[in-house]
């Protein structure tokens, strides 16, 4: 496994919608998300004031080595930039002092808990959003080129400087026959130095280039998820066909004798449409198939079995597992329950605080302290053991 932390982990919860919150610069949740959030950037001087950086450069460095991390070297040299995926050992790593080289591992929050508690507090936006936490660590001058991204990012410089360079961008053509996507003609309309705690907030789509100053410079990047139209039907009618329980097969009695076999049955398009039609019409499996994809793990992702037992104690999910709810239902990694009453708001309070305390596992019926068991056994809980 990559690096963990034996200790106990740190449980951070998500700032209340309508206090002010250093993180956003004093701003409440609210205030931000009516005045920002896909609006306008927002430069935020000494967000994080404490606990960075996460993670020391080899800690990073063995990070980028492992299977289990998705990790890229972006190397910018006089004749253009050189892409390399990993996994990356030391060995496959440009000297410290060599300029223009940047580091990026995906995904740290699985796999470090000071991580996954720093990603907790961006918990004003849905989970649904959330997607992970990066780490870069750049050379002096390391960079990946002005481009933008299609999603939300709030960028936090961990150690180091990093300049960035942002603009509204017009043109989004790109550079031709390179391993990035990287702008033909960025315009830059602002530029900031970010000091160890600042933190950058841009909306989808607009440019930015950032650029290390003198070297070491460590920057988390907290990216959201934006869920592609055409891809998240796509997944949604594949999960609803598996379960759907319908075998009526397509009938023609009064199909004539034809003189052009090769065109379509107009008869078959509208068995076709009328069985799209029905698919969609059962909303509950719609409901639970939005909730299975967005609480889907991620392909690298993997849970350790239980060290001992629960007894039946305070609990939280492991920083790894995704869980979420609507009116009828509790998702967890990629499955989905019927949950009412009692029970459903024992659930809820287990995805929203993403711990339960003893007293409220005590009062939890047989069934949920089944499933309780059922989720620790497989690695999903894991004991909240007394500080």
């Amino acid at each position: 496994m990559p690096h963990t932390s034996t200790s106990r982990p740190p449980i951070s919860t998500a700032p209340a919608p309508d206090l002010p919150c250093d993180l956003l610069g004093g701003l409440t949740p609210a205030q931000f998300m009516r005045r920002h959030w896909q609006k306008k950037p927002l430069l935020i001087r000494g967000a994080v004031t404490a606990g960075l950086p996460l993670l020391n450069r080899q800690q990073l460095f063995d990070l980028a080595a492992s299977e289990a991390v998705e990790s890229r070297l972006i190397v910018r040299k006089p004749h253009g930039w050189t892409l390399r995926h990993g996994p990356l050992a030391r060995s496959q790593l440009p000297p410290l002092k060599q300029p223009g080289w940047t580091l990026l591992v995906q995904g740290v929050d699985q796999h470090l808990e000071a991580a996954h508690a720093l990603l907790q507090r961006f918990r004003f936006v849905p989970d649904a959003r959330l997607d992970d936490l990066m780490i870069s660590w750049a050379s002096d001058t390391g960079g990946v080129g002005p481009h933008f991204d299609s999603y939300d990012v709030f960028l936090l410089q961990a150690s180091g400087q990093r300049r960035w360079r942002i603009g509204r961008q017009k043109d989004f053509s790109l550079q031709p026959d390179v391993p990035l996507k990287i702008l033909s003609h960025f315009e830059p309309e602002e530029e900031h130095v970010l000091n160890p705690g600042d933190m950058l907030y841009l909306p989808p789509r607009w440019a930015h280039d950032g650029d290390a100053v003198g070297g070491d410079c460590t920057t988390c990047s907290i990216g959201f998820r934006a869920p592609q139209r055409g891809g998240l039907a796509g997944e949604l009618l594949q999960r609803m066909a598996d379960e759907l329980d319908d075998d009526t097969l397509f009938r023609d009695p009064q199909q004539t004798a034809t003189a052009h076999p090769a065109a379509m049955p107009v008869a078959l398009e509208a068995f076709a449409a009328d069985a799209l039609q029905r698919l969609l019409a059962e909303r509950e499996s719609l409901a639970c198939a939005l909730g299975e994809v967005m609480t889907e793990p991620k392909p690298r992702v993997w849970f350790d079995e239980p060290e001992g037992d629960w007894a039946l104690g305070a609990v939280r999910l492991d920083r790894r597992t995704r869980m979420m709810y609507d009116d009828r239902h509790i998702f967890i990694n990629g499955e989905s329950f019927r949950a009412g009453g009692a029970d459903a708001r024992l659930m809820r309070l287990l995805a929203d605080q993403r711990v339960l305390d003893a007293r409220h596992v005590a009062r939890a019926s047989e069934d949920a302290k089944a499933l309780l068991q059922d989720w620790f056994e497989a690695g999903w809980l894991r004991r909240l053991d007394p500080a």
